[in-house]
């Protein structure tokens, strides 16, 4: 996916992530409107540039068997507000927020 869209589909469903998968269908990463925003300044380079190629959180992610405790730990280690939570085959279940 291009970034121009992405920021479209963000801004069109008024959420503050995306969550991105592969073509199995599997939880690739996670892609959030701060990082989208350094490439709002060039059309060209926008409108040629696809999420693949910036700097997206692309795991490791919080497993649904993981303890609630290890997984707010790991998320305030990474610094983390916001971590897509996946299955053993890594299919994406939900996300999992920090509270301030």
């Amino acid at each position: 996916m291009a970034v121009d869209v992405a920021l479209s589909v963000l801004l069109g469903a008024h959420v503050t992530h995306l969550l991105l998968r592969d073509e199995e269908g599997r939880c690739a990463g996670l892609v959030t409107r701060a990082q989208l925003a350094a490439h709002r300044g060039g059309t060209w380079y926008r409108d040629r540039t696809c999420l693949r190629d910036i700097a997206l959180d692309r795991g490791p992610f919080t497993s649904s068997s993981a303890a609630l405790g290890d997984a707010e730990t790991a998320m305030r280690e990474r610094t983390l507000g916001l971590s897509p939570v996946v299955d053993e085959n890594g299919y994406t279940l939900g996300t999992l927020a920090l509270l301030p």
